[in-house]
């Protein structure tokens, strides 16, 4: 079987056409993998300033945990210098209270009825 000149012309120039054109695509492909690429970058350099953000405050929310969990302690110990304060004061405010019940009645003893109440 024979080929002709015409019909390898045709072939040979088909084959140039078509490796002409897969190279401008791979060239604008490539071209675009480099611009996604940068893109992808930045966007990573962006996540890296956002995660340097969030380090930061998961650092300051822990020095502020630590600093709310002393001052709970602080609040703690006051608690406790109260209560022991009220148990030693307690018991000697109700002696000290019933006993000067005891003084009103009887002041109200040597003082008699009141004057209002003798009239009638």
């Amino acid at each position: 079987m024979t080929v002709t000149p015409d019909a390898l012309g045709m072939l040979i120039a088909l084959f140039a056409f078509v490796v002409t054109v897969l190279g401008g695509v791979g060239g604008m492909l490539s071209h675009l993998m480099k611009r996604i690429d940068a893109r992808f970058e930045h966007v990573d350099a962006r996540f890296d300033l956002v995660d340097a953000k969030f380090d930061r405050m998961d650092t300051r929310l822990d020095r502020m945990d630590a600093r709310f969990d002393r001052m709970d302690e602080r609040f703690d110990r006051m608690d406790s210098r109260f209560d022991r304060a009220d148990e030693r004061v307690g018991g000697g405010l109700t002696a000290v209270e019933h006993e000067l019940g005891e003084v009103k009645i009887a002041v109200a003893r040597l003082e008699g009825p009141r004057r209002h109440l003798q009239q009638l």
